[in-house]
């Protein structure tokens, strides 16, 4: 296994060890940011009966949410074990361990026959991946007019990446997720596997309040910056220094 992929292991057991009820993110549950609303309101329109991969499924969030929103079968892959165990205590808590199964496997190379799924959830994965290897392999295992659904943090905003680049010397970001945060290029390389690219961007300035998201008065501070994010970017030109970018890829081209 390649260097690269036993430090992402490392860094994501470790981080499901200290995982907290206390949220999923940065501790705060992100079900409340327009960004996510918006990608489970996508979900709820496209996965009723269908089979769905949770591509990375992590700790489970989303795979309990595809249940929900009416998916027929879910299947959730990830590398790290102990991000599995969680999103299989996950499962079991919410009573749906008969619907989800939770399986170790590459993202790169995934163990699944062609043309298995309808709908794929990206739940925030790609910065872990060499997407020249994981965008051929989605639409390998994508059906004739399957979808990818996504949300990927965005990696223009000079502030943000700054940012990461402080998390990577404290250790809590990796190097290769901090060099490959989703960009401009990785929506272009997406068009050589997708005729149909829909992108929706958010949290322009929002992302400032996130860290103080665990105190409830925050909320209304939110609500106000994401009305301000909204007017914002209409103009195209802001949009690359989004925070967070929701896609659906549609389309898929090689078989």
């Amino acid at each position: 296994m390649e260097e690269r992929k036993i430090k992402e292991i490392k860094y994501y057991d470790k981080k499901a060890e200290a995982f907290s009820s206390r949220g999923d993110f940065e501790g705060f549950q992100p079900q409340g940011l327009s960004s996510f609303k918006f990608l489970y309101q996508l979900l709820e329109t496209h996965c009723p009966g269908k089979t769905v991969l949770d591509y990375g499924c992590g700790n489970g969030l989303h795979s309990t949410f595809l249940v929900r929103a009416g998916a027929k079968k879910v299947i959730g892959i990830d590398l790290s074990a102990k991000s599995l165990e969680r999103a299989r205590e996950r499962a079991i808590k919410e009573g749906m361990e008969d619907k989800i199964e939770f399986l170790a496997m590459d993202c790169e190379e995934m163990g699944f026959p062609s043309d298995m799924f309808s709908l794929v959830l990206d739940g925030g994965t790609f910065s872990s991946l060499d997407l020249k290897k994981a965008l051929p392999e989605l639409v390998r295992v994508l059906k004739p007019g399957g979808l990818l659904i996504g949300i990927e943090t965005f990696g223009h905003n000079p502030l943000t990446n700054l940012k990461r680049k402080i998390n990577k010397l404290t250790g809590k970001r990796t190097g290769w997720a901090t060099e490959h945060i989703f960009q401009m290029k990785d929506l272009e390389l997406a068009q050589r596997y997708f005729g149909d690219i829909k992108v929706y961007y958010f949290h322009l300035v929002s992302w400032l309040v996130f860290p103080f998201l665990r105190f409830p008065a925050a909320r209304f501070f939110l609500k106000m910056a994401e009305i301000i994010d909204k007017i914002l970017l209409k103009i195209s030109f802001l949009r690359k220094y989004a925070f967070k970018v929701v896609f659906l890829f549609s389309e898929p081209k090689l078989k």
